[in-house]
């Protein structure tokens, strides 16, 4: 079940997201139907999964056509990646060893994101899309510098960059609510979104 204050973290970060997309102005180039961003896996907390599993169930009883769309995409994403996943096939969760997250590096890259409606490029969870999705685009700072995606801000300085850099005080928060959906799952560590969303397709045929 998605925290409660899961919805006040969704809140904060598109905020923060508001907020920069109006100081990058025309330098942010992010916009409905650009894909770039949704071909490759990526690694996510319980507590994303768990929100993408509460949108697959909200949008299985608002349309169930999209939703059987996304179960199909999921199954046969899991079957074409599931031979090189570094991690439990069964429970979907990644292996934390150094040997693994060297095997991620590489893992996937062209494999398109199972919630990705390739005929519109729109997503299809995008409501409930993780945070790595809701924060990238605009310039964020992490242990390896300032960010941004590739196509964003050509022809902007490092100053002008830096001018329109994120600001997110979330970690706290965050790694809070994830903590509570381990607790209550008893499921422990980072998965990808084909394989969450298995879980809850599985979940709601047995």
């Amino acid at each position: 079940m998605l925290p409660a204050g899961d919805k006040h973290l969704v809140q904060i970060v598109d905020a923060a997201l508001a907020d920069t997309s109006r100081r990058s102005g025309d330098w942010l180039v992010c916009h409905a139907g650009c894909t770039q961003c949704c071909v490759g896996a990526f690694a996510i907390s319980q507590l994303d999964a768990e929100r993408l599993r509460s949108g697959l169930l909200l949008l299985s009883s608002d349309d169930p056509e999209r939703a059987a769309r996304i179960h199909q995409r999921v199954q046969e994403s899991v079957s074409r990646i599931a031979a090189d996943f570094p991690g439990d096939t069964k429970t979907g969760l990644l292996d934390e060893s150094t040997e693994a997250e060297d095997r991620f590096a590489t893992f996937a890259n062209d494999e398109p994101c199972p919630v990705l409606d390739q005929e519109t490029g729109m997503c299809d969870l995008y409501a409930a899309r993780p945070m790595t999705c809701r924060v990238f685009g605009p310039p964020v700072r992490s242990e390896d510098g300032l960010g941004v995606c590739e196509l964003c801000f050509h022809g902007a300085s490092e100053e002008e960059i830096a001018a329109c850099e994120m600001h997110l005080e979330t970690d706290d928060l965050e790694a809070e609510l994830d903590s509570e959906v381990e607790r209550t799952t008893q499921v422990h560590g980072n998965t990808i979104v084909a394989f969450a969303l298995r879980r809850q397709i599985v979940s709601s045929l047995s």
